[in-house]
């Protein structure tokens, strides 16, 4: 596994059930824009992975990531990239979109 800690959806919202309530953490959605057009978050931030490199300065290196994409692959290189560059609070969404999907939104479409 990648050494970055995971949290399943539910864990995510048990967490920080309100995150938009000055808790400080990112949902950074790394999905590809017609990806997002398929379903979204509205909470996410959106960052194509091939577009992390060039806007780390987006993110703060001490708030609290949780970096998402379809099942959870691409968001577990992603969330190891930010570790290696300096972010101390990185988390990977185990499943993605789609576990979101099962778990906390029934309305968000699965592809």
């Amino acid at each position: 596994m990648s050494g970055v800690p995971e949290l399943t959806p539910t864990e995510f919202a048990q967490r920080w059930p309100a995150p938009t309530a000055g808790t400080g953490v990112v949902l950074l959605d790394v999905r590809e824009p017609v990806e997002l057009e398929m379903a979204s978050v509205q909470r996410a931030l959106h960052i194509p992975m091939r577009d992390v490199p060039s806007r780390l300065t987006e993110l703060d290196r001490e708030a609290p990531i949780v970096v998402m994409c379809h099942t959870g692959r691409r968001s577990s290189m992603v969330a190891q990239y930010l570790v290696g560059n300096g972010f101390s609070q990185v988390f990977n969404l185990r499943g993605g979109i789609d576990a979101w999907s099962t778990e906390i939104d029934p309305q968000v479409p699965r592809y």
